[in-house]
């Protein structure tokens, strides 16, 4: 028999690309509870960091490859978070574990683009 085992609607046929995006939407919906200038923010998932931005050198070598980054408003474009799926995943071991690290990486940046602590964008940070 050819074809898919489970419908598209069943989560077994979602993509890990997909089901990664929903931890980073998961976690962008817990924190909007609390910060709700957060709807005016674009978060992204990119598969891997650039070696280069636009004309500039990477900031980011082979032992600290960033987990996300963070791309501020200008010429009339909204703000965007990053959270780079490949090197997240490479750093877990199981869905848990990876919700996670994304959520810490999610509040992480928000914090930044913010300009607050993660602890005061999220009380829980670094407890989970």
């Amino acid at each position: 028999m050819r074809g898919p085992i489970a419908p598209p609607q069943v989560p077994l046929a979602a993509s890990r690309a997909e089901v990664f995006a929903d931890l980073v939407q998961d976690s962008v919906d817990r924190l909007e509870r609390r910060w709700p200038q957060l709807a005016d923010i674009d978060f992204l998932v990119l598969e891997v960091p650039r070696l280069e931005g636009r004309g500039e050198p990477a900031m980011w070598d082979d032992e600290s490859v960033p987990l996300g980054g963070i791309i501020p408003a200008r010429d009339g474009r909204r703000a965007r978070v990053v959270v780079y799926r490949r090197p997240v995943e490479i750093r877990t071991k199981g869905r848990d574990e990876r919700a996670a690290l994304v959520h810490e990486v999610v509040v992480e940046q928000v914090a930044e683009l913010l300009g607050l602590t993660p602890e005061t964008v999220d009380p829980r940070y670094g407890e989970e």
